[in-house]
């Protein structure tokens, strides 16, 4: 699985702690981790609706298979990804919500508070919290005796999403230009996002933007 990591404005001087734990536990389970950024304060800006946007962009056009980001709450960088057509983001605060959702939920990206409640401490409940997320494949169900129901659930969300959100190539020609070009004309995007997209379709777009 490829994971990305996507860190807004208000957090990113902790994107180093993030990745570094991120990674040690991603590659242990067999999966690769991409650093989107923002690398430091000093870099491009990212807002947390700018994670949003690059969350649909990596899920929908297939350079990503599931999405690491988060705000200084959490909660604005969810809603941000859950605006986006074939991104099921759960909001994350200790190892539980991780292993549930992951078991449960089957979702494809979770947002984490990186200032709220992130004190003494904060980098284990981050390996923890990854360590419950990544130790065992999505949808198993919790408990045992409700993956039958939990996984009709999700095939009956993933059927409504696909009625009540537009085609992501849709959204990206018709969001402001400005906003886009903002998002991702940045090296590390452009990097990671041509090396591993799939989505032809997103991908002439893209490139358009970017000239």
């Amino acid at each position: 699985m490829r994971i990305a990591l996507i860190n807004e404005n208000s957090q990113a001087g902790k994107n180093e702690l993030i990745y570094n734990t991120l990674n040690k536990v991603a590659t242990k389970h067999g999966h690769v981790v991409d650093n989107y950024g923002m690398f430091n304060a000093e870099d491009k800006p990212l807002t947390y609706v700018q994670n949003g946007l690059l969350a649909g962009i990596l899920i929908n056009s297939g350079a990503a298979d599931f999405i690491i980001t988060g705000c200084g709450t959490g909660e604005g960088a969810m809603l941000a990804c859950n605006s986006f057509p074939g991104v099921i983001c759960g909001l994350v605060i200790e190892p539980s919500d991780a292993y549930l959702f992951g078991q449960i939920n089957d979702g494809n990206a979770i947002s984490m508070p990186f200032a709220k409640g992130f004190g003494w401490g904060a980098e284990l409940n981050l390996e923890n919290v990854f360590e419950q997320l990544f130790k065992a494949p999505f949808g198993g169900g919790y408990p045992k005796e409700r993956v039958v129901p939990e996984q009709r659930n999700k095939k009956i969300l993933d059927g409504v999403k696909k009625i009540t959100y537009r085609p992501m190539i849709e959204i990206l020609k018709e969001i402001d230009r400005d906003f886009l070009l903002e998002t991702i004309n940045r090296d590390s995007f452009k990097e990671l996002f041509f090396k591993n997209a799939k989505d032809e379709e997103i991908i002439k777009f893209v490139k358009e933007v970017l000239k």
